[in-house]
């Protein structure tokens, strides 16, 4: 990997990017990736995901248009408010809606006819090294860690707050680990720096410690606007203005409430041309109502307002429809993860996603367990398996996810790209080429014999089946003498080695004096906050 790294690919000059990026270079995929993931050794890289599997429906095309009908009623009819943002009511005031107060009821069939009418089906989100860049929607699926928790958690240490040599630590992780095809964004919230300057070291770390494709802030419109700024520095301004390089999170408030600094950040970043998923965050039972189709209204009722909403910002600005849906336990109100419901409105809404012609996020590993044991393993696995049927395009929170979202557990997030990677070769599905089909083999031994020495086996023995990086499959006595470790304990060494080996990928020198000089003038400009 060479400097030259951070400049645009060389057949994607800004404004004529081809839509599917370099393809040829993205990543390296084909048989030598999957035999390295297989192996689960080294720093090869793998493309994203192209699936090869079928989808899963769970909902006919006339259960699709009920929904579609119930949430066009809710924005015709009930409305969404849109707080602390005078600018937006005008926009939509404009636009032909109903704007009494803050509350905004929209002609039915608007929203979606702004989001279909200019809208990106696919979009190329661009890393500074090429070979890392992504596309995000169609049949592809792109995996990024676990965003937001505040809180850390360690074989070794237990349970504590995150500090920025954790976030740091992710960013590593993240860039290391092959089945992993994005940085991410807020991979821990690092409370050890002030809260109106964190952003700048956490989205230089992403930048500085991977050359993967990154999230950007969305805390505030102005730390939004400094990730885009910063964003420019790495990749040329006219670059940025005509391409996307930056994906960033934007939660609606629900039920049925957008406010002013999530639609701040969402404003900032599709005026600059940057992509935004947009994600109603919800609790069926305590933030929509309890059944599956009731949470699916709302879900695309709240997600087709953001983002007809940045489609007013500027036609074409790519969007992605989100969805975070969990159930809670309806005696004590805690979240419920892994369980049925949610990965019903999964499958409903990446089909919903997939009929207004825009790219999908959800899933993930999620669960509510509070350390990484058998809990967390079934948990996470129902939640994966229905992300790949259902045909997510964005998945976040794809390993490293702990206690309900409040915890980034360095032992889970090993546990966790272990699943993706299996993930990985399922989504190829069946090799029906003639080696897949294995008809020499069958010849070859013919009835009462066995396989392990034929030359069809021989041939295939290294790259035959998914090998876990994580799993025991020895001896009782092998694994005793190695000394009783079950997979957290294994996890543990693996993490710790992998940091040990990091080696930084390498970024133009005039870049990062760029980048730390604008660092050190914003946080000059202003006092320490921390609240």
């Amino acid at each position: 990997m060479t400097d030259s790294a951070v400049t645009p690919p060389d057949d994607a000059a800004a404004g004529d990017a081809p839509e599917g990026g370099r393809a040829g270079r993205r990543g390296r995929g084909g048989a030598e990736a999957r035999r390295a993931l297989r192996r689960g050794g080294g720093l090869q890289q793998l493309k994203y995901i192209s699936r090869k599997i079928p989808l899963y429906e769970v909902l006919k095309t006339d259960g699709l248009e009920i929904i579609e009908h119930n949430a066009d009623t809710v924005l015709e009819e009930i409305g969404l408010e849109f707080r602390d943002d005078e600018e937006t009511l005008e926009l939509w005031k404009a636009a032909g809606a109903d704007v009494k107060g803050t509350r905004i009821r929209f002609p039915r069939g608007l929203c979606r006819q702004l989001v279909q009418a200019t809208a990106p089906r696919e979009f190329t989100q661009y890393a500074r090294n090429p070979d890392r860049t992504v596309q995000i929607g169609g049949n592809n699926t792109v995996f990024a860690p676990v965003y937001g928790p505040p809180f850390i958690r360690t074989l070794d240490e237990g349970r504590r707050y995150a500090r920025i040599e954790d976030f740091r630590n992710f960013v590593k992780l993240a860039y290391m680990t092959p089945v992993m095809h994005h940085s991410g964004g807020t991979v821990c919230e690092p409370v050890d720096l002030p809260v109106n300057k964190r952003h700048l070291d956490m989205v230089y770390s992403h930048i500085k410690y991977s050359d993967k494709p990154f999230m950007g802030s969305v805390t505030a419109p102005e730390r939004a606007e400094d990730t885009v700024a910063m964003a420019r520095l790495v990749f040329g301004e006219e670059f940025v203005d005509k391409n996307c390089v930056l994906i960033s999170l934007i939660n609606a408030n629900s039920p049925m409430v957008w406010d002013g600094t999530m639609l701040g950040a969402l404003k900032t970043y599709a005026r600059a041309n940057q992509a935004v998923i947009v994600t109603p965050f919800i609790l069926a039972g305590a933030m929509a109502p309890v059944t599956s189709a009731g949470v699916l209204t709302q879900t695309l009722a709240e997600s087709l307002a953001g983002m007809a909403t940045a489609q007013l910002c500027r036609p074409g600005a790519p969007v992605v429809f989100g969805s975070f849906a969990s159930s809670i336990s309806m005696q004590s109100g805690a979240p419920t993860f892994g369980t049925p419901e949610p990965a019903l409105v999964l499958y409903g809404a990446a089909a919903l996603a997939r009929r207004l012609g825009v790219p999908f996020r959800s899933g993930g590993s999620l669960c509510g367990s509070k350390v990484p044991d058998a809990q967390a393993a079934f948990e996470s696995a129902q939640t994966l398996l229905p992300t790949m049927l259902g045909g997510v395009n964005f998945v976040l929170h794809a390993a490293g996810w702990l206690e309900g979202g409040l915890v980034s557990s360095y032992e889970k997030f090993i546990l966790d790209t272990d699943q993706l990677g299996m993930m990985q070769v399922m989504a190829e599905g069946i090799d029906l080429s003639e080696n897949g089909q294995a008809m020499d083999a069958i010849r070859q031994v013919g009835p009462g014999s066995h396989y392990l020495g034929c030359d069809h086996t021989q041939r295939n023995f290294e790259n035959a089946f998914y090998r876990s990086t994580i799993a025991d499959n020895n001896s009782y006595e092998q694994w005793e003498a190695e000394g009783r470790q079950d997979a957290s304990q294994r996890a543990n060494t693996i993490w710790k080695r992998m940091l040990e080996e990091y080696e930084a990928p390498a970024i133009d020198p005039a870049i990062d004096e760029a980048l730390q000089d604008f660092m050190r003038r914003k946080k000059d400009s202003m006092p320490d906050a921390f609240t």
